[in-house]
């Protein structure tokens, strides 16, 4: 005798729905009384989302912070190097009275100009990200950086030296503080 493929699934479906209801309808046996919530386990339940989402926030404070590091830190080298570069070019011209000496002292002015306002607007875009301490020593470079390039713009082939040399001590000493104070590379 043959199989009836079409019966036999039949019979196999049927077979299967009786044996399923069979089990729902032993399953389903419903539960006296009131549902209430463990008070212990809903005071935990809390403090475990608290401070996971204080986790969250610090961890987000935290990275947006190292980001404002990085942003203000990095370039500075890059952008303080050029200036520095650019005054010891001056302080060479002028101590040895070359002819393009007025030319390297607006160049050093301008340079010590541009890294000031760049630091500047770095800072400030960083905002409260930035640490306060840090964010302090790179306003220190900048006041700094401004006053050695009003010096500089003093200058002729006959000035007294002594007020280009105390503002320069304070850039080499705000730039060492920001240095000091930066993660190194």
């Amino acid at each position: 005798m043959k199989l009836n493929p079409r019966g036999f699934g039949v019979m196999c479906t049927t077979v299967a729905l009786g044996i399923g209801l069979v089990i729902v309808a032993g399953c389903s046996n419903t539960v006296e009384g009131t549902p209430t919530a463990n008070s212990a386990q809903v005071t935990s339940y809390r403090a475990d989302v608290s401070s996971s989402s204080a986790a969250a926030s610090s961890s987000k404070a935290a990275a947006a912070q190292n980001k404002a590091i990085a942003d203000n830190c990095d370039p500075f080298r890059t952008t303080t190097g050029t200036a520095v570069n650019s005054y010891n070019d001056y302080v060479d011209a002028h101590d040895k009275g070359t002819d393009d000496q007025t030319a390297k002292r607006d160049a050093a002015a301008g340079a010590l100009e541009d890294a000031a306002k760049t630091v500047e607007n770095q800072v400030n875009a960083s905002g409260s990200d930035l640490p306060a301490d840090l964010g302090q020593k790179f306003t220190d470079y900048v006041n700094a950086a401004r006053t050695l390039a009003a010096e500089v713009r003093k200058m002729t082939p006959a000035a007294a030296v002594a007020p280009l040399n105390d503002a320069s001590h304070k850039v080499n000493d705000a730039l060492d503080a920001v240095r000091t104070a930066c993660p190194s590379k």
